[in-house]
């Protein structure tokens, strides 16, 4: 806790609600927490994918746009990315442990770290945090959804246009490209994808080359000792010094090149309230990289863009709705799904020719498609598990359909989000893992991988949660919210729980299609 929220419980406890309010109590807050308001015509919430297409297309049309980020912009902190076998004091947000889904020895002293985790009852959520969002610390697998999913998910759009234009333009701004096939068979960085695309293939499984936003000419400098080494020296989900195409080298930075866009980071915004002339004011607080209150500062924008992330965009939504009774429609919180995310394992692979590999590159590129089949339809990655050492262990993130949606609540009592998820709402999900395993096991051999998960299977990891505030249901066909003049959503929030791969150039063409349509509509005039 705070120093200040400190003396607010204890006065409280002793002099009231009235007291709170009063000359006394202001003049009794620590003078060391600055107070500012600040007014912005366009305030955008978050620097994620949304965020950053948002952005760079209104700083284009020629409007002044501020961005408020939580987390820290590492580019000009000079402070470097951990790897994941030493990872140091930028690893996670404000924990005193590591907290990637493998490896958690490590102590760390808290700091505003490019990793963080929601932590619910069945399930947790990975999230970057820093100018960029999860751009810093996905596995860039950037997948274009099969066009008759994308039809099913999203029956309203016009599907031949996202995938003669907004697909290209996303995977053109987001610098995209695909590992060269001859380096990919000489490296030895990459056996762990070899095998596993040899095993599939023996079990009767299809497999695909996927692309992916890390730069691969970087990467094959980097095993030359050109250049330092990111990919291959455990880089990734606590960020990457080099190589990787994050946002902040492509949208953010050519939406600062305008001269129209600001990014305030390490700037918190707690609730928003909605005035009387439909602008909007917010409240945030401004922290250091120990977490510490430095500035409680209050944004008044005519222009809001909720681009927080699914979780963070829901959180803002409901909780400003409990503390404020800010407008929000019943949709809001309906819809939400993991993405099917599922991860399992197996162990005892290819032990005979030296496993997967002592080295591996943390960056993905191959995986096993089999959303073709009626019975058990998922696309997996095929992960890497770079530990230092072989382990023979062939690690997957399997992307499964979500019959069964969740929905996010706000409880009032503990300020906290509400997730309602359970084992029935991933019984498919370990269906098909478990169906994958052991086809794959009765052809090459194996044993589930129990020491990494619960029996084999991790129900509980999530890296892709959607949902929440669907394009047409919560919102407008452009990403309007229904209940508002002035607030608009552009994040996964808008993807009904669901999109059949690594989501975010999907994230990038929906937002790419609604910012489109809502300068042409003069929406930001």
């Amino acid at each position: 806790m705070n120093r200040k929220k400190f003396i607010q419980s204890s006065l409280l406890a002793v002099g009231g609600f009235y007291f709170l309010n009063s000359n006394l109590f202001k003049a009794a807050q620590p003078k060391s927490i600055e107070q500012k308001e600040i007014e912005a015509p366009i305030i955008i919430i978050g620097s994620g994918y949304g965020g950053a297409v948002s952005a760079l297309r209104l700083c284009e049309a020629g409007k002044k746009v501020l961005m408020l980020e939580m987390g820290l912009n590492w580019e000009k902190s000079g402070i470097p990315f951990s790897n994941l076998l030493k990872p140091g004091k930028s690893a996670a947000w404000l924990r005193k442990k590591t907290i990637a889904p493998f490896m958690n020895l490590f102590n760390l002293t808290p700091f505003t770290g490019a990793l963080d985790r929601l932590e619910f009852e069945n399930i947790n959520i990975w999230m970057g945090r820093g100018v960029g969002g999860g751009s810093l610390v996905n596995g860039g697998m950037a997948v274009t959804p099969k066009e008759t999913y994308f039809k099913e998910v999203f029956p309203n759009l016009d599907a031949t246009k996202f995938y003669d234009f907004y697909f290209p333009l996303a995977r053109k701004e987001l610098k995209v490209n695909v590992i060269d096939e001859q380096f990919l068979n000489d490296c030895p960085y990459y056996k762990f994808t070899r095998v596993g695309e040899e095993e599939a293939h023996k079990a009767g499984f299809k497999t695909m080359r996927v692309p992916n936003v890390y730069d691969f000419k970087y990467m094959e400098k980097e095993y030359k000792n050109e250049v330092p080494r990111s990919a291959l020296n455990t880089e990734v989900i606590y960020g990457n010094n080099h190589g990787k195409n994050s946002l902040d080298k492509t949208y953010l930075k050519k939406a600062l090149d305008t001269g129209n866009l600001e990014i305030l980071d390490l700037h918190y915004v707690d609730n928003i309230k909605l005035n009387s002339d439909k602008t909007y004011t917010l409240n945030a607080q401004n922290i250091n990289t120990s977490g510490d209150v430095v500035a409680e500062k209050v944004f008044q924008c005519k222009k809001l863009i909720m681009a927080a992330g699914t979780m963070g965009t829901l959180k803002l939504l409901l909780r400003s709705n409990a503390m404020n009774d800010f407008p929000i429609g019943q949709n809001i919180g309906k819809n939400w799904g993991n993405n099917g995310n599922f991860m399992t394992g197996r162990n005892f692979v290819n032990p005979l020719h030296g496993g997967t590999g002592s080295q591996q590159s943390t960056i993905p590129v191959g995986g096993v498609d089999n959303w073709d089949d009626k019975e058990h339809p998922f696309f997996t990655e095929i992960a890497p598990l770079p530990m230092g050492m072989d382990v023979a262990t062939g690690l997957y993130l399997l992307i499964n359909r979500v019959d069964k949606k969740g929905q996010v609540s706000y409880d009032k009592v503990n300020k906290k989000l509400v997730l309602d998820w359970n084992k029935t709402h991933t019984e498919k999900m370990k269906e098909n893992a478990d169906y994958f395993v052991k086809k794959m096991n009765q052809a090459n051999g194996g044993t589930r991988a129990h020491l990494l998960f619960d029996n084999g299977f991790g129900a509980d990891i999530c890296y892709h949660p959607l949902g929440g505030c669907v394009l047409g249901e919560a919102t407008n066909q452009y990403g309007k919210l229904k209940e508002h003049d002035n607030l608009y959503v552009l994040d996964g929030s808008l993807i009904p729980g669901t999109i059949g791969v690594n989501p975010f150039v999907t994230i990038v063409a929906i937002s790419e299609y609604c910012i489109e349509n809502l300068i042409k509509q003069n929406e930001f005039a």
